[in-house]
Formats: structure tokens, C-alpha cells, sequence
């Protein structure tokens, strides 16, 4: 494990302080984007879409009745050129009803952010149709970072966060490529949040899942809390459940957010627990920034993958 942590370092250490820089321009994209893209497709203050019908459920893991937040499978949705570093998925899904841009938490602005694309030629996104997870053809969210110029990488994010979750559920399925994860100590990140003050190094938090190749080439999941790069708090190095390559799996993200020790988190693949912490899910009670819902990022190119049928609920769903 320290010789992953040494090499994913130096990417970690830019790529948090590029992330930082670039998230803190967000509200002048926003503004500009706001004008061509949000004024007919999210009415203000709308967080949810009238269409939905909203779902209910008592778990033993979830404090009360959950309620489905947003869903999408990407039919009919549209996403529209770069605009400064930003992509914008927009329209209303045919199948759930439900409309991007996606909101949750205060949340006023989501995109794909394009970190580092070499003038728009190391990364594609992009709406195809493929075989997709129940074997028929469906509209999925494709990503592919090509080539690195200094910590490229395209996560779909969730930013300027208001309000802290009680509970968060996030789920979707994914297919990666059968070849970025292979030899020694290569690795992708999937999925992560960071808090507000993440960027010192000190006083945020950041939550991360892995798939992962250790110095003996030997795959694994890795999911972690840290303070830093250099700094995990906990993390959990999961061996017995394969990492699954080139083909369609359900990845499930749980938070039960706490900044104490009654708090929770979760990551399972196909239904397998791939770990879990129990405890504090931020430092020095900072609070939620923004979360990367996806993430393409990694030390070996070139990477890509397939994103279908997210869901993103208030709690954990029957």
C-alpha cells in the first residue's frame, strides 16, 4: 500500500490543487452557461421534476423513508459543446422524467469538468448508443481521458454544495476498458467527494473509490477517507471481490453523513460489499463541496468508459 500511495502522490497532490483553482471559477461558467443552457430547462429553485413519481422504503441501514432525488438512463438527453471547461448535460430523460442539469443539496451548477485536455484532444464525452447492462441497446454517458498532459482527467461534478446530506445514496452502472488497469501499481479513480477546505491539506476531507493493480500486479478495490493524498484516515483494500473489466457492473456509493462517530459509509459492486467505514464522514466538521458522481482519472492510458441509469436517493432504496 505505501508504494501505491508514493506514485498516486504526486498525481493526487496537483490534481487536488488544480481541481481547487478550477472549481473556484465555476460561478463566472456558471453565470455565462446559465444564459444559454439552464433558462429553459430548470425552472428556479426546482430540484426535482414534477413527472416523477416519488418512491418510498423502511431500511434497517437508513434512519427514515427515502426518497428517490433524481434518475436518469440518458434517453434523449443532450450534451452540449465545451463551454471555458465545462460540458453540460441538458434535457428531460425519456424514460424517467426526470431533467438535467442535475441538482441536489443547494447545489446550483453540475457539468462534466474537462481538466487539462490539451486544447479539447486527450479527453471525448459524449452521448452513444451500446449494448448496455440488460443486454439491449440504451443511450449511455461514454468518457475517455486519451493521453495525460498533467493530471487530466473528466469528472461529472456536483458543485457548490449548500447543505449537507443526512443520508446520501448515489448508484449507477459503469463499464471500463479491459486494458488501463493491468501491470504494476496502475490505478483509476471512480468516484469521490471533497469538502470545503479539502485543498489545505489539513483541516477538509475527501472520500475516494479505486480500482487499482498493487506492486505484484495483483487487482483490487480501494476505498478511502483522507485529509490529504498522503493523509488516509481509513481505507479498505478489497482483494476477494475481482475487478471487473470490460464488462457491465453496478457500482452503490451510501453515506450516512456524521462528523461524529454515529456516521456511516459504503461502496458495493454488483451487491458485494466492497467496504465500509463507520465514523466521522468529513474532518473538523467541514462541510460537503462538491461530488464527482463519475471520474475518469488515472496513471495508465488510454482509459475509458460507460456510464447508465444513475440514481441518487435521499437514503439507501428497497
Amino acid at each position: 500500500m505505501r508504494i501505491f500511495l508514493i506514485k498516486i502522490l504526486i498525481y493526487s497532490v496537483l490534481g487536488g490543487l488544480s481541481f481547487y483553482t478550477i472549481h473556484k471559477t465555476v460561478p463566472k461558467v456558471f453565470s455565462e452557461f446559465q444564459k444559454k443552457y439552464y433558462k429553459h430547462v430548470v425552472p428556479e429553485k426546482k430540484l426535482v421534476s414534477a413527472k416523477k413519481k416519488i418512491r418510498h422504503k423502511v431500511n434497517e441501514e437508513s434512519s427514515n423513508s427515502s426518497n428517490l432525488l433524481f434518475s436518469s438512463g440518458f434517453e434523449g438527453i443532450q450534451l452540449s459543446e465545451q463551454v471555458e471547461d465545462y460540458q453540460y448535460l441538458t434535457g428531460t430523460d425519456k424514460e424517467t422524467g426526470d431533467s438535467w442539469p442535475l441538482h441536489i443539496l443547494g447545489s446550483d451548477f453540475s457539468g462534466i469538468h474537462r481538466i487539462n485536455d490539451d486544447n479539447g484532444n486527450a479527453i471525448t464525452n459524449e452521448i452513444i448508443n451500446v449494448m448496455g447492462p440488460q443486454g439491449e441497446q440504451t443511450s449511455t454517458l461514454f468518457q475517455s481521458v486519451h493521453y495525460d498532459v498533467q493530471v487530466t482527467q473528466t469528472p461529472f461534478q456536483i458543485n457548490n454544495i449548500q447543505e449537507n446530506p443526512q443520508e446520501l445514496y448515489m448508484s449507477y452502472w459503469m463499464k471500463t476498458d479491459s486494458t488501463a488497469i493491468k501491470g504494476i501499481d496502475t490505478w483509476r479513480a471512480i468516484w469521490e467527494y471533497k469538502t470545503k477546505n479539502y485543498a489545505s491539506y489539513s483541516d477538509g476531507f475527501r472520500m475516494i473509490a479505486f480500482m487499482a493493480t498493487d506492486n505484484e500486479g495483483k487487482p483490487y478495490w480501494l476505498f478511502q477517507g483522507d485529509t490529504s493524498p498522503q493523509n488516509p484516515i481509513w481505507q479498505t483494500e478489497n482483494y476477494s471481490v475481482p475487478l471487473i473489466l470490460n464488462e457491465w457492473f453496478k457500482v452503490e456509493y451510501y453515506i450516512k453523513w456524521s462528523t461524529k462517530i454515529d456516521g456511516y459509509a459504503s461502496m458495493k459492486v454488483n451487491g458485494q460489499l466492497i467496504g465500509e467505514h463507520h465514523g466521522a464522514t468529513t474532518s473538523n466538521s467541514d462541510k460537503l463541496d462538491f461530488i464527482m458522481l463519475t471520474q475518469v482519472y488515472g496513471n495508465s492510458h488510454p482509459m475509458h468508459q460507460w456510464v447508465d441509469d444513475i440514481e441518487i436517493w435521499d437514503g439507501i432504496p428497497n
